[in-house]
């Protein structure tokens, strides 16, 4: 195997393990790649699912008109170290998260991946392209003879230590280098908590983690005495006292290694926090969220019903701008108000003048949605059988609406009647989104007969393989424009 035979199966197998560890924790991802080995060779893409479709302008001003990429490389190169690495910072292209760096076996690298809309942080991200660079400048300093090929399977595995090496990375910017706070334990006591049920019920209320030195500084309303203190490894035990701060504004404090209490009110200026909803959770640093967990893992996702559909829908629509962005923020705050409550409802949301008529049960008045009471009612009416009818005035028209059509190739026979009712409802109505809401099934968007899906098909491309830069650009000059 050449060298470069040898190096594009490293940059390959790197891109492949990182994009499957990425779809776990942050849903479908696609990953890409930009790269030159050698100070005098030609830079090269690995862009397997065109995730970098649409950035074309940018990457060639960037990369092909111009050679400050490769004029700011500082390292000599030599092929046997790639511990000397240097970061290239984020390129800030819109939808994606990118991280780079330069070390001596590998001059040049940047990484690629999506930006999805629903993250906590893209924190735990940018580690796991951190890593990614890391691992190719490894790989490719060993040569064949030493290769394992273990890069893609680490990356595919990546999410604790991402979610590890992101809060150590701003513990060490917040109180400093000196800190004995282990991460790693705290996290898999999170997980292990997580999916501990007592008396049939999954977690609720909030465990915090602080520095030893944090405690004096805090007003417990209860504290175990030193010598029994619960330990961390106790699972069960900490468990049941998690019911005490239960549907509270009191938090359960822990070091990384025992439970000392009992607190209400502020946290202390530093900490690590475990807010448990049940079947899921958030971690969060600092009152800011981290990621989340269930099942056992953590994950990217802040949990909120993805609506990128229906917005794309409502800016595309003959609706003024303001009043789709405000319509929006009222289909959202519905959404999210059914789906944390975990009943499932519909939404038909009619662009006509005047609206379709729909059976339901009728208002003498619509409701203005744009008043708080009068969408708080809303939100209560979205739990009776049968869709809501909202018009593009921003009113709630009707209520228990039954949505009704002839039948159509494309059912789904797996899912309820109300996700088939209202997809034949849009096949025969024009101007019309139904939005249904499942209280076990991710949110769907319906128009046209259809599911709107905002999700990256992840279907090889005619860039299936690392190529020349140039060519690349070349080729998708053809395809794209």
């Amino acid at each position: 195997m050449d060298n470069c035979t040898f190096t594009h199966m490293c940059v390959k197998q790197t891109a492949e393990g990182m994009r499957e560890g990425l779809t776990h924790f942050s849903g479908p991802s696609r990953t890409a790649v930009i790269y030159s080995i050698q100070p005098k060779d030609p830079i090269y893409i690995y862009d397997p699912q065109n995730l970098l479709a649409g950035h074309e302008p940018k990457i060639k001003e960037l990369y092909i008109d111009s050679d400050a990429w490769r004029e700011k490389t500082a390292i000599g190169y030599d092929k046997k170290k790639f511990s000397n690495l240097i970061p290239e910072k984020n390129l800030e292209l819109a939808g994606l998260i990118s991280y780079g760096g330069r070390s001596s076996s590998v001059v040049y690298q940047m990484w690629f991946t999506e930006h999805h809309p629903d993250m906590c942080s893209i924190g735990p991200t940018e580690m796991w392209i951190e890593q990614a660079v890391w691992r190719l400048s490894h790989d490719v300093a060993n040569e064949e003879d030493l290769y394992t090929g273990i890069s893609g399977n680490f990356l595919k595995e990546y999410a604790t230590h991402a979610v590890r090496d992101y809060i150590v990375e701003k513990m060490n910017l917040l109180i400093g280098w000196d800190t004995r706070m282990r991460v790693y334990p705290i996290l898999e006591a999170v997980l292990k908590i997580s999916r501990t049920p007592e008396e049939g019920s999954w977690p609720k209320g909030k465990l915090i983690f602080v520095e030893k030195q944090s405690l004096s500084k805090l007003q417990f309303i209860a504290k175990f005495p030193e010598a029994e203190r619960p330990e961390l490894e106790n699972i069960k035990h900490i468990r049941k006292l998690l019911q005490s701060v239960e549907n509270s504004e009191r938090k359960l404090v822990a070091d990384e290694k025992t439970i000392i209490g009992i607190i209400k009110g502020d946290s202390p200026d530093f900490s690590i926090a475990a807010e448990f909803n049940g079947s899921y959770g958030f971690l969060e640093l600092n009152s800011n969220k981290v990621c989340s967990f269930s099942d056992g893992c953590f994950q990217s996702t802040t949990r909120k019903a993805k609506l990128v559909q229906v917005e794309e829908a409502l800016l595309d629509s003959d609706m003024d701008s303001e009043d789709a962005s405000t319509l929006f923020k009222i289909i959202s705050e519905i959404v999210h108000n059914a789906a944390k409550l975990r009943h499932g409802c519909a939404i038909v949301v009619d662009l006509n003048t005047p609206p379709v008529l729909i059976s339901s049960q009728s208002l003498e008045h619509p409701l203005d949605l744009k008043k708080h009471d009068e969408l708080e009612l809303a939100k209560s009416l979205s739990r009776v059988d049968g869709a809501l009818h909202i018009g593009a005035d921003l009113k709630l028209h009707e209520f228990a609406c039954l949505l009704d059509g002839h039948s159509i190739p494309h059912e789904y026979r797996a899912r309820g009647a109300r996700f088939n009712s209202a997809l034949r409802f849009t096949a025969e109505h024009e101007n019309v989104i139904v939005i249904v809401v499942s209280s076990d099934s991710p949110v769907s968007v319906m128009m046209d007969g259809g599911v709107l899906d905002a999700k990256c098909l992840l279907k090889p491309s005619i860039f299936a393989a690392p190529m020349l830069l140039q060519k690349w650009a070349d080729t998708s000059d053809s395809v794209y424009y």
